[in-house]
């Protein structure tokens, strides 16, 4: 995929029409139609409904100009932001994140950062809250995103929360509802990330799962991009996760919110107490993007 592909199909999203938007980039329509059809191509889903007044965007279409625009205002900063780092040090800062984190939330952050702190060069690792929280220590990541608080002499502050929920299996009863509690996930077969991957989660699901007197028929695994395969393989009801993680992985699957009770998922910026000026800048700039 080419940037330019993406601001065409920007232009378009805007002018709601690929004639005008034609007009704009100063292109003839057969030949902006083409690059469309391709990009089109590339993501494997139609961007476009294309009717008699023009266009509108698909689902695929509108989730992919939200992160174009993204793209397009880190794209277009990069050569101010290269220009005013003329002669200067930028000092590396390792971040480590979580499998399953909000993207657009993430693009926001380092679009925050080259904004804010243009001292420092950052790279993003992609670990578990224990691989990170042993990383840290260790001085292998300057900061995390976990998601848990975690113990000792770590500083951590919350960034954000979001509640959990489960995606249902197309044609289950529960599917019908618009919320799900604890007790009516008694005796089904419901997939949720193991201890190793997201340890509260667990703790707190046996136990809620005892209060609320249910016993769902738990498979614990650890998953972040092949929701379904886990699922069909251990032949799940549900699956407990997040709503933006469903979306993502599992889009037929009718996602309900959690109550009675209601769970969260917290996710933790941590980084060593005795640091780098830089890593409490960039820690400060993060801090500015929690929800």
């Amino acid at each position: 995929m080419e940037l330019r592909h993406l601001r065409y199909f920007a232009a378009v999203a805007a002018e709601g029409s690929v004639s005008r938007a034609a007009e704009r980039l100063h292109l003839t329509q057969p030949s902006l139609s083409r690059q469309i059809r391709q990009l089109e191509r590339e993501i494997g889903a139609s961007l476009l409904e294309r009717h008699a007044g023009g266009t509108s965007l698909t689902p695929a279409g509108a989730a992919l100009h939200r992160q174009a625009l993204l793209v397009l205002r880190l794209a277009d900063a990069a050569p101010d932001m290269a220009r005013s780092a003329i002669g200067q040090t930028r000092e590396v800062v390792q971040i480590g994140i979580p499998p399953g984190i909000p993207e657009e939330w993430l693009l926001t952050v380092l679009a925050a950062l080259e904004a804010e702190v243009p001292h420092a060069a950052v790279t993003l690792s992609e670990a578990s809250s224990t691989e990170q929280l042993r990383m840290i220590r260790e001085g292998h990541l300057d900061l995390g995103m976990v998601r848990e608080r975690p113990e000792g002499r770590l500083h951590a502050e919350q960034l954000y929360e979001v509640p959990f929920g489960v995606a249902v299996r197309p044609g289950h009863p529960l599917a019908d509802g618009t919320t799900c509690r604890l007790k009516d996930l008694d005796e089904l077969r419901v997939l949720t990330h193991g201890r190793q991957q997201v340890p509260v989660v667990d703790d707190r699901l046996v136990v809620a799962a005892h209060d609320a007197g249910a016993v769902p028929l738990w498979q614990f695994a650890q998953f972040s991009q092949h929701a379904r395969a886990c699922a069909e393989a251990v032949k799940a009801d549900a699956v407990l996760l997040v709503e933006y993680s469903a979306r993502r992985l599992l889009p037929d699957w009718p996602w309900r919110p959690l109550i009675e009770p209601r769970l969260s998922l917290a996710t933790w910026l941590v980084w060593p107490s005795e640091t780098r000026a830089v890593v409490g800048d960039v820690a400060r700039a993060i801090r500015g993007q929690g929800e």
